[in-house]
């Protein structure tokens, strides 16, 4: 028995070595929980006798979209960023534009969901960098965009 006890003080100092190495107080929690997640398995059973992967990733699906969009089936996504960018290329901008407009352009042409309050931040941001002009409309009192 306590050989068993030298070997696991041994094996934690060892441990303790390495994660105080990192800076980041989260990244040494991660790691923690990574160890203790791939120890668990491993007394379950659930590694199939070939070693503890500790960085595995779990639960994790490749999923295929149906759309003819920009990006290879299987991947994730593009961010509403990523969208509104390839969307600036094009001439949908030459006439003012609402955000509820433009939340339905992607969704229509980009297989891309995105609620207004995630598009607003990116616009501004655009509209910043005068890439866009941000403009009020008078019948509405509502902001507008337009190519720059």
């Amino acid at each position: 028995m306590s050989k068993h006890i030298e070997k696991l003080k041994k094996q934690l100092l060892e441990i303790a070595e390495i994660v105080n190495s990192f800076k980041s107080e989260a990244v040494q929690v991660k790691i923690i929980d990574k160890i203790f997640e791939a120890l668990s398995e491993s007394e379950r059973g659930e590694n199939d006798g070939n070693g503890v992967d500790l960085f595995a990733k779990k639960g994790r699906k490749r999923s295929d979209n149906g759309g003819d969009n920009n990006f290879a089936p299987g991947r994730k996504k593009p961010g509403a960023t990523k969208v509104l960018n390839q969307l600036l290329e094009t001439d949908f901008f030459d006439m003012p534009q609402s955000i509820s407009a433009i939340a339905e352009v992607c969704k229509n042409n980009y297989d891309s969901e995105f609620k207004t309050s995630e598009l607003s931040g990116i616009l501004l941001k655009l509209a910043k960098e005068n890439k866009l002009r941000r403009e009020r409309n008078n019948t509405n009192n509502r902001f507008e965009y337009v190519k720059a």
